[in-house]
């Protein structure tokens, strides 16, 4: 199960993978990544991007298709992941399950965390 928190509000999505589409505040290339979910946790296993900069260029492996540059991450599983929410671009837009969603306008960070038992908010004691 997918779990998204923004401040208080908690959006659970029985969903085993999922995408993450933004745009860029600074450069505005378009990014777009596919993640799993499981028991591990949150990992990205497939990213595209159509430009580079802003210290966010695309890896050396990196292949040059269909107008963006294809590449598989490589990061663990993890626990957690944190969006920002700068205000200055349209927003974060979820994909999972069939249904997207834009995250935004929140003004704090989005947090997204993998559960096997529901999405119950962690009081940060509880977060490791």
């Amino acid at each position: 199960m997918l779990c998204l928190a923004a401040g208080a509000t908690v959006l659970s999505l029985a969903a085993g993978e999922f995408t993450l589409e933004w745009t860029h505040s600074v450069s505005r290339t378009l990014w777009w990544e596919r993640w799993t979910v499981s028991a591990e946790g949150l990992a990205p296993v497939e990213a595209r991007v159509t430009g580079a900069g802003a210290g966010m260029e695309p890896p050396p492996d990196a292949i040059w298709r269909d107008g963006a540059w294809h590449y598989t991450p490589r990061i663990a599983p993890q626990r957690e992941i944190w969006l920002a929410d700068s205000g200055a671009t349209a927003g974060w837009r979820l994909c999972a399950a069939g249904t997207c969603h834009v995250l935004s306008g929140t003004g704090r960070p989005l947090r997204l965390w993998a559960a096997t038992d529901g999405c119950a908010p962690q009081r940060p004691s509880q977060i490791r």
